[in-house]
């Protein structure tokens, strides 16, 4: 062997003749991506994702299996190879058949591992749970609280029955582990130096502080409220969500470093000028805190309120007076709150006004049950024409009666008046939840869309000043739900940390592999009753503000956990496959067609196969050649139809299976599966 020199990427790099050009970029740090590739096996060459271009050389050369040669030059991401891997990773996700993730995964706006963390509530471990939740969402008590939990609109389990409890679990879970010494406590990062100012102490806010002082930047904190929470706090009623709960997790927050500043109004105690001028960075999480009007005649009359401006006063502990009757206009669950919420204040009568039918209410089912079932009369099909008062006072809103017209933008069939048909209530107040403002009195030079809502990237949450990022219910599409706002605060956090860093770095939505499934492909498990948490009686309830019901205890969220079906890939942290479809942006549906049929089996005993997630690359065929010696796998049949098969000539060779495992190891994309 002979030392020869070449360059790749400009890099000047030597070897050995006999190396190839990935054995030579990989010891110069220089990342060539490859899956049919396994320094102990011979090379194959066979997936075509480490190609790469040589100057004067007309065609690509496959890096794994191409022997370097003294003067060399060597580009591994020119356009032509670039282009090369993509269409190589199209043609292998076209027709790969495996679910990189959950589907209550996907469906969670901030990305929490929910298989993760019921798993390890299904045996027993918390704390690893907590630390799973926590990388993407710091405040799982409190959502564990009071999420509208998407991800169980997605949970398989609920073609065998009914779907995971995931918010029960998440609720269990972070309960248990709140108040104990031994907590999972994230490590911070070296600190930066850098300075970073946070504007709006609710859930957005509070994760983007979090996550961004989890980098080692020095966060401040800002609320105007003398209470950190936002909506949390003050929007939400304590029987949905104690305020001890908040108390704890906000406390959590602060022990990661950050510096909370209570009672600060941008504005009013300091200039947003002056302000951005102390940090290198500021996040806007200000919330949508002003209640949109009814748009009706008399709205103007004492005992109309907001829904927002009616549940923070009671959060503060000054109620408005809504006297005995009371009419609470909206669908969505802050006008479940207000309703409910009234109803706990004594009055005798509450009403909701809806202008559609309970079938398109966006509210949570649960929470429209359990207001029915506390008393609350629901006026369906009616909507606000006018506010009739006496003395500049409520006493009485007419109702015009509705039908539903044709869908309109968001699906929903469009309530349209009835001619001339109307209904009168009796009340002393009306309370609006129909929407949310945001008010961004003080911030000056921010840009607005024509919403008046703060304009933000959408990839990089940046605004139109230097520095200035915006997440949450004052961005872009409003209010939404408290998950959403941490999701959008977390993604902020990794875009702000790279702007810190001098390059910002867009946030992309990953490519994942997606299984399409049918109820007839869990016909074959056992039925499983979801767990029921038992709420206290309605008639008990109404009277006070204390929980609604206590949560699972450890038996039931243990029980309930066990129900998943553990959809998501066990190899999606270190499938190769996945990493090299993200590095480029790929289309796979451009090329997609007939895939082979899905099926798994288990002749192995000891290691399940997926058919479906493999890519024949043949590394299990080779390791279990040439590294175990056993020859136990070979590939099947030609063409289209080819599989990797175990092809046994005496079944008692599986029993090495047991204590190998090499060609779990080697696979590039979790095909294969150690069994318990």
């Amino acid at each position: 062997m002979s030392e020869i020199k070449l360059t790749i990427n400009g890099v000047p790099c030597a070897g050995q003749t006999g190396e190839t050009i990935l054995d030579i970029a990989k010891r110069n740090g220089i990342d060539i991506p490859t899956l049919c590739h396994d320094g102990s096996v011979a090379h194959y060459g066979a997936c075509g994702v480490c190609v790469v271009e040589a100057e004067n050389s007309p065609k690509l050369l496959r890096a794994c299996s191409t022997l370097a040669a003294d003067g060399m030059v060597i580009n591994t991401e020119g356009a032509r190879c670039v282009q090369a891997r993509r269409i190589a990773l199209e043609l292998l996700m076209s027709d790969h058949d495996g679910d990189c993730m959950g589907p209550c995964r996907l469906a969670c706006p901030a990305g929490t591992d929910c298989q993760g963390y019921v798993k390890q509530v299904a045996l027993g471990n918390t704390k690893e749970a907590v630390r799973i939740v926590k990388e993407r969402l710091p405040l799982p008590a409190c959502i564990g609280h009071v999420c509208p939990h998407p991800c169980e609109k997605d949970c398989r389990r609920g073609l065998v029955e009914e779907p995971i409890s995931i918010a029960g679990i998440k609720r269990y879970m972070a309960m248990d582990m709140l108040d104990k010494t031994d907590k999972w406590r994230p490590e911070r990062a070296a600190a930066t130096g850098k300075k970073v100012g946070v504007i709006g102490g609710g859930p957005a806010g509070l994760t983007a502080a979090y996550y961004l002082a989890l980098k080692g930047h020095d966060v401040t904190l800002t609320e105007q409220m003398p209470k950190m929470g936002g909506m949390l706090r003050y929007g939400i009623p304590e029987y949905r969500l104690p305020k001890a709960v908040v108390d704890a997790e906000i406390a959590e927050i602060a022990e990661t470093g950050v510096k909370m500043e209570n009672g600060v109004a941008i504005g009013r105690d300091i200039s947003f000028a002056d302000y951005r001028a102390k940090f290198d960075a500021v996040v806007l999480a200000i919330g949508a805190w002003k209640s949109s009007p009814l748009g009706c005649a008399g709205e103007e009359q004492e005992g109309v309120y907001g829904g927002i401006d009616f549940l923070r006063s009671v959060a503060q502990g000054a109620p408005l007076d809504i006297g005995r009757r009371v009419a609470v206009v909206g669908g969505g669950n802050t006008a479940m709150d207000a309703c409910r919420t009234a109803v706990r204040l004594g009055a005798e009568k509450v009403y909701i006004v809806y202008r559609r039918t309970r079938n398109e209410m966006p509210a949570n089912p649960e929470e429209i049950e359990e207001a029915m079932e506390e008393g609350v009369e629901f006026k369906f099909l009616t909507n606000p024409a006018e506010v009739l008062g006496e003395d500049g006072r409520v006493r009485a809103v007419k109702l015009q009666v509705m039908e539903l017209g044709e869908p309109d933008a968001s699906g929903r069939r469009s309530p349209v008046p009835v001619e001339g048909k109307f209904e009168t209530l009796d009340v002393d107040s009306v309370i609006a939840a129909i929407g949310q403002k945001v008010n961004v009195s003080g911030f000056d030079g921010v840009e607005l869309n024509r919403r008046g809502i703060i304009a933000a990237d959408e990839s990089t949450f940046r605004t139109n000043l230097e520095g200035v990022f915006a997440v949450g219910d004052a961005t872009n599409r409003g209010a939404d739900i408290a998950i959403a706002a941490i999701g959008e605060a977390g993604k902020c956090a990794d875009v702000a940390d790279s702007y810190l860093k001098g390059a910002v770095v867009p946030y992309r939505k990953p490519f994942v592999s997606r299984r399409k499934v049918t109820a007839e492909d869990y016909k074959d498990r056992e039925k499983k009753p979801r767990v029921r948490i038992e709420n206290r009686p309605a008639e008990e309830r109404r009277r006070d503000f204390k929980p609604v019901n206590s949560g699972f205890d450890a038996e039931e969220a243990m029980k309930e956990a066990s129900r998943c079906l553990e959809c998501g890939c066990h190899d999606y942290g270190d499938c190769s496959l996945i990493r090299h479809a993200n590095r480029y942006p790929i289309d796979p549906e451009r090329l997609a067609g007939q895939k082979r049929k899905h099926d798994s089996e288990t002749r192995l005993a000891v290691i399940e196969r997926d058919n479906g997630k493999c890519i024949l690359c043949s590394l299990c065929v080779r390791v279990c050649d040439e590294v175990a010696k056993e020859g136990l796998l070979g590939l099947v049949g030609r063409g289209f139809g080819t599989v990797i098969k175990p092809e046994f000539r005496d079944t008692d060779r599986i029993k090495v299976c047991a204590s190998c495992g090499k060609c779990v190891a080697a696979c590039p994309t979790g095909a294969l599966k150690m069994l318990k």
